[in-house]
This record gives structure tokens, sequence and C-alpha cells, in this order.
């Protein structure tokens, strides 16, 4: 079975952003480390080259395809801030709804500049975001 693209390496998250060329994007993806870490609880890692995790969690489909992926994460492209989610949670359309300017997909939400969403319900989407996916994968113990 073909090995994960995506998976936690030792990288800084730090070099990584300070790397970011655009200066409000940069400045954007260290206050997002900021609500990420806040709501999460976790530190962040790096996720491959560009994604910046929160949290892990062990995935395993019908089809036998498993593996790990980040309870939450974003990365500072180009273009946009793409913010990683479940691609279901609670209030999910709701929410979205009231994120104020963005476009999303199945498990993306994308954004311009951060001063474009309501901080408040990024929050809540983080967090029922991450609930979902640990309801679906619960951690071990």
């Amino acid at each position: 079975m073909a090995k994960n693209k995506t998976a936690e390496t030792k990288n800084s998250v730090t070099k990584f952003v300070n790397k970011v060329e655009n200066e409000v994007k940069r400045n954007d993806a260290f206050k997002l480390i900021e609500i990420f870490k806040s709501v999460t609880g976790f530190e962040p890692k790096m996720w491959g080259p560009s994604i910046i995790g929160f949290g892990s969690y062990h995935y395993k489909y019908a089809s036998g395809h498993e593996g790990d992926s980040p309870l939450a994460g974003f990365s500072p492209r180009k273009d946009s801030l793409v913010l990683y989610m479940a691609t279901e949670f609670e209030k999910r359309e709701e929410l979205l709804s009231k994120l104020g300017k963005h476009t999303s997909s199945k498990s993306c939400i994308y954004a311009k500049k951060l001063v474009d969403i309501d901080i408040a319900i990024l929050k809540k989407i983080i967090k029922n975001s991450m609930d979902h996916a640990l309801k679906l994968y619960p951690a071990k113990k």
C-alpha cells in the first residue's frame, strides 16, 4: 500500500513561516498558530513540507487505507491561507455561513487574509472539526 505523502516531520515551524514571502500572510500564519494552539491545546508541527498541523489521529478506512493526520492544520499558500478541517463536523454549514470572506471545499477553507474572517467563528470550526475527528477515530489509550 502507498505511503502517505503528508507525514509529521521534525522541520521547524518558525523557519517555515519566516520563509513566507508575503508579509501579511506571514503575520497571519503566526496569528493562526496562536489561535490553533489555544483551541487544540497542541503545539504546531510541520506535516510534509508546507502544512502546519496540531495534534494527530490515526484513521483507517473500510478500504483498508490507513494513516495519520493532524487534527487541525493550515498552510500559508501563495494565493490564500488554507485551513484543513474534517470533512464533516457539527454545525458545519451554519458556521461557514458566518465565517466571513472565504471559499471552501470538502475539507479545506480558503481565506485571502485573516482580517476577512471572524476569529470567534474560526475557533468554533476548529473545535467542532477536531471533536468530530476524535469521535470517528478515538485516540488510543
